[in-house]
């Protein structure tokens, strides 16, 4: 039971540091980490770079499918928002049925994203303010993050 309350307190901690770093990035350099509460995820997966590149490919793969469909459809508002977080929660959950890909012999890579509803909220700020802006800020604001919970918590972060 103590495992489970500190992996709970860690993730807590960590997505109120990222939504702390997240208002200072949109204040001073107005510019959005991918949704305010996505640093503080996206730092607690940083030693997991198959899971990190995963998610960053769905959001933009996300962003692209949204994008063409409204080149047909007219989306906006609420109906953009609510497609981008469906596109984003569909592609995740298709990445995670795959589940574990051979490489050789003895190698495995588990195929996972980042929560559910996180490659939507990136993919919601690819299309406000384009892509290299929302990775730039999303990726230096998950480090600052990270770095704050090993300071704080020590080698015990996920």
């Amino acid at each position: 039971m103590d495992d489970v309350l500190m992996i709970t307190n860690i993730v807590t901690l960590s997505i109120t540091i990222g939504l702390i770093v997240s208002l200072i990035f949109s204040e001073f350099f107005g510019i959005a980490a991918g949704g305010m509460v996505v640093p503080g995820y996206i730092a607690l997966f940083l030693n997991k770079p198959v899971v990190l590149a995963l998610t960053l490919f769905v959001s933009f793969l996300t962003y692209f499918i949204v994008h063409s469909l409204s080149s047909f459809m007219i989306i906006y508002g609420r109906r953009r928002t609510v497609l981008m977080i469906l596109v984003g929660f569909i592609l995740g959950w298709f990445i995670r049925g795959i589940g574990t890909v051979p490489i050789g012999t003895t190698l495995s890579i588990d195929l996972n994203v980042v929560g559910y509803i996180i490659p939507g909220l990136v993919a919601i700020w690819i299309d406000r303010q384009g892509a290299i802006e929302t990775y730039s800020a999303l990726i230096t604001s998950s480090v600052i993050v990270r770095l704050v919970l090993l300071l704080v918590v020590g080698a015990e972060v996920l």
